[in-house]
C-alpha cells in the first residue's frame, strides 16, 4: 500500500504505510497526547468524530483533546451511555431508547415501569460515580444489522430493533463498557474515566420519537464537565437561572395568569398588560423614525391562502385548522401571507417602494403540549412583526436600516450583547435552487458589505428563504433567538406580485420579514430573566410607590402622589395600616424602582426620602426634583435610576 499522509494544523504531514485511526495519529505524534486525544475533526468540518475513525489519505486532521470546547460533545455523549448502563444495572427491567447531546448537558430516555424519583436520581448518581472510578476500556465493534436485531430482540430491546430497522443499513456501531453495550455511532472516550464528572440534574416525561401517540417515556436529564470546577461554575448559574425563572418572576410581580382552559395562552394582567403596551409604544415609535405604516390584517383565512403561500404543504402541522360547511379556514400563524394580498390590491410603482409595513396582528401555533413552556413558548402570540418590499437595488439600505433599528433597540434595553447567524436552505423548501442561490448570495453580500460579524447556521432557513437570526446572550450567557430577517423571492412569486418599473414593465418586488423583539410573549419571559425582573423604570408597571409612617402625613402623600401622576408616573399611595418594614419589603418584592417614604421631616421640608431597589438610600431630596428628574427618566426610556446615572 502506498503512503497515507495525514495533514496536522501546524502544516506538518504524518506519513503511515496504513490507513490510520485519529488516536493512531495521535500516538505517533507523543504518548501524553494520546492520553488526552477525545476525537477528531477532519477536513475543516465542525463535527468531532470518533478517535476510532479510520482516515483517508490526505486527511486535514484536528486532534479534539481533553479540556477543549469540543471535547465536551465526546464527554457527554459518553456519559449518557455510563448514565443507561448505571439505570439498566441498579433497575434491569428497565429498557434503554436514545440519549443525545443537547445544550449544556444531555438526556437519555428510558422506558421505565415506574416513574423516577428524587431518592432514584441520588442512589443513580452514586452508581455512575461507581461507574467513573472502574474506568473500564470502551471499545467500538461493527455488527451486521441481523446480528443486532437478533441480539436486541433477545435482550426485550424493542426501541433499539426499531432504530436498527430505521437505519436500513447493512452494518451498525456499536460500543462496550465492560458487558454493557449500546448502539451508537459514536463519538466517544477511550475510558470512562476521562469523564471526570456528571450530575443528575431532573426528569420529564416524553413521548417516543416526540410522538403523542407513542409510549411515554422517562427522560432523565444531566451534564457533564471537563472539570469539577466548571461543574460548579455551571452549577451556580443554574441556581441563579432557576431564580431569574420567568413564571416564577411574572407571578411574583403579578404580570401573568394561567389557566388550563387556555393551555398555552396566557393571560396578561392589567399589570403586565402595561410592560406589553410600553414595548408596542415604543416600537411603534422606531416605526415613525423608520419609515413603517401599521396595519390590521384578518386574523382567520380560507385555506387557499396557505395552500398558495406554501404553508400548508410546508408549515401545515403547526397552523390550527377548522371547517365550516364544504370551507376550510385556519387561524394565521403568520402574517406574510395577508400582507401579500394587501401589497397586491393596488397596482404599485417603482416610486413606491420600499413599501414598509408593521403589524402586531394576534399569531396562532399549534405547539405540542409537551412543548411549552411559560412565555417563552407558547400557542398565541403577538410579534413586532413587518414586511418590507422592495426593489432589488434597495436590499443593502433596507438590512442596514434594519440592522441599525434593531441595535438601537437592543441598546436601550440593555441588550448589546448579541450575536447574528445566517440561517441557509432547509430541505423542505419551496422555490427552484437557482432562486435560492441568489437569495443566500445578496443575504451574504450584505453582511459582508456592512462589515457584519457572522456564523453560518447550515440548513436553517425558513422554508420560503435564508434568513438571519438575532441570538441575544443574557446576563447568565444563555443564547435567545429573538430578532429576524428574512430574505424571500419565493412569496412574491407565489402571489404574482408586481411592480412598474422605469422601464414601464412588471416587475417581482423581493420581501422582507423582519422583526426585532419577536414574539412579545416570549421576548417579555426572557428579559425577565435577564434583567432578574428588575425592569428599567419606563417598562415597569409600577414605577413609585408612597408609604406614609403616619396618618398624620396622609394629605402631603396625596398631593404628591397627584403630581406625580400629572408628570406621567404610575405611582400608587400605599395608606395601609402597618408597618414601615412590612411595606418596604413588599414593594421590593414587587421590584418598584422607586420607594417613598414620608414623614415629618419630609413634610415640613417638602421632600422625600428614597429608597432603591439597589438598597441605597437619599434623604431630603426635594419633591419638585424628584418630580421632574423621574419624569425625564421616563421619557428618555433610561435604562438607570437617575440615581445610578447621576453616581
Amino acid at each position: 500500500m502506498s503512503q497515507v499522509r495525514i495533514h496536522l494544523p501546524d502544516n506538518s504531514i504524518k506519513e503511515f504505510d496504513f490507513q490510520p485511526t485519529v488516536l493512531q495519529v495521535a500516538e505517533s505524534i507523543g504518548s501524553r497526547l494520546a492520553k488526552d486525544t477525545l476525537g477528531g475533526q477532519i477536513n475543516g468540518n465542525p463535527e468531532v468524530i470518533d478517535l476510532r475513525t479510520v482516515l483517508p489519505n490526505d486527511t486535514k486532521l484536528k486532534i479534539v483533546t481533553k479540556g477543549s470546547e469540543e471535547s465536551l460533545e465526546v464527554i457527554r455523549h459518553s456519559a449518557a451511555h455510563v448514565m443507561a448502563q448505571a439505570v439498566q444495572e441498579l433497575w434491569p427491567e428497565v429498557k434503554v431508547t436514545i440519549g443525545p447531546v443537547i445544550e449544556n448537558g444531555f438526556f437519555y430516555d428510558f422506558d421505565s415501569p415506574f416513574a423516577f424519583t428524587p431518592e432514584n436520581l441520588k442512589e443513580l448518581e452514586k452508581k455512575v460515580n461507581f461507574l467513573l472510578k472502574k474506568n473500564e476500556v470502551v471499545t467500538r465493534e461493527v455488527w451486521p444489522t441481523a446480528k443486532a436485531i437478533e441480539t436486541f430482540e433477545k435482550m426485550g430491546e424493542t426501541f433499539k430493533v426499531e432504530i436498527i430497522k430505521d437505519l436500513g443499513a447493512d452494518e451498525v456501531s456499536i460500543y462496550k463498557q465492560g458487558d454493557w453495550f449500546d448502539l451508537c455511532r459514536g463519538p466517544h472516550v477511550q475510558k470512562m474515566g476521562q469523564i471526570k464528572t456528571i450530575k443528575i440534574l431532573s426528569t420529564a416525561g416524553a413521548y417516543w420519537r416526540g410522538d403523542e401517540n407513542n409510549p411515554q417515556l422517562q427522560r432523565i436529564y444531566a451534564t457533564a464537565f471537563n472539570s469539577k470546577e466548571e461543574l460548579a461554575e455551571y452549577l451556580k448559574i443554574l441556581e441563579e437561572a432557576k431564580k431569574r425563572d420567568h413564571r416564577k418572576l411574572s407571578k411574583d410581580l403579578g404580570l401573568v395568569y394561567n389557566h388550563p382552559f387556555a393551555p398555552g395562552a396566557p393571560f396578561f394582567t392589567e399589570y403586565g398588560t402595561i410592560v406589553y403596551n410600553e414595548l408596542q409604544s415604543y416600537m411603534r415609535e422606531g416605526y415613525k423614525k423608520y419609515g413603517y405604516s401599521e396595519v390590521i390584517s384578518p386574523q382567520i383565512f380560507d385555506n387557499q391562502l396557505y395552500d398558495r403561500s406554501g404553508h400548508d404543504a410546508n408549515y401545515k402541522d403547526n397552523i390550527f385548522a377548522t371547517q365550516v360547511g364544504e370551507r376550510d379556514f385556519a387561524v394565521k400563524p403568520m402574517n406574510c401571507p395577508g400582507h401579500c394580498l394587501l401589497y397586491g390590491a393596488t397596482k404599485k410603482s417603482y416610486r413606491d417602494l420600499p413599501w414598509r409595513i408593521a403589524d402586531f396582528g394576534r399569531l396562532h401555533r399549534n405547539e405540542k403540549t409537551g412543548a411549552l413552556h411559560g412565555l417563552t413558548r407558547v400557542t398565541t402570540f403577538c410579534q413586532d412583526d413587518a414586511h418590507i418590499f422592495c426593489r432589488i437595488d434597495q436590499l443593502l439600505d433596507e438590512i442596514k436600516s434594519f440592522m441599525t433599528f434593531l441595535d438601537e433597540v437592543y441598546n436601550k434595553l440593555g441588550m448589546s450583547n448579541y450575536k447574528i447567524f445566517f440561517s441557509t436552505r432547509p430541505e423542505k423548501r419551496v422555490g427552484s435552487d437557482e432562486v435560492w442561490d441568489k437569495a443566500e448570495g445578496y443575504l451574504e453580500d450584505a453582511l459582508k458589505t456592512l462589515g457584519l460579524d457572522y456564523t453560518v447556521n447550515e440548513g436553517d432557513g425558513a422554508f420560503y428563504g435564508p434568513k438571519l437570526d438575532i441570538m441575544f446572550v443574557d446576563a447568565l450567557k444563555r443564547p435567545w433567538q429573538l430578532g429576524t430577517l428574512q430574505l424571500d423571492f419565493n412569496m412574491p412569486n407565489n402571489f404574482d406580485l408586481k411592480y412598474v418599473g422605469e422601464d414601464n414593465a412588471n416587475h417581482q418586488p423581493v420581501m422582507i420579514h423582519r422583526a426585532i423583539l419577536g414574539s412579545l410573549e416570549r421576548f417579555i419571559g426572557v428579559y425577565l430573566e435577564h434583567t432578574a425582573g428588575r425592569l428599567p423604570t419606563w417598562l415597569s408597571p409600577r414605577q413609585v410607590v408612597i408609604m406614609n409612617i403616619t396618618s398624620s402625613h396622609d394629605e402631603y402623600c396625596k398631593k404628591l402622589e397627584q403630581e406625580l401622576k400629572e408628570a406621567g408616573v404610575r405611582v400608587h399611595y400605599d395608606d395601609r395600616n402597618e408597618k414601615l418594614g412590612y411595606k418596604i419589603r413588599e414593594a421590593q418584592l414587587k421590584q418598584i424602582p422607586y420607594m417613598i417614604t414620608v414623614g415629618d421631616q419630609e413634610v415640613a421640608d417638602s421632600t422625600v426620602a428614597v429608597r432603591l431597589l439597589t438598597g441605597d438610600n437619599k434623604k431630603g431630596y426635594a419633591k419638585s426634583d424628584f418630580v421632574k428628574n423621574i419624569k425625564n427618566e421616563i421619557e428618555n426610556k433610561n435604562l438607570k435610576t437617575f440615581f445610578e446615572e447621576v453616581n
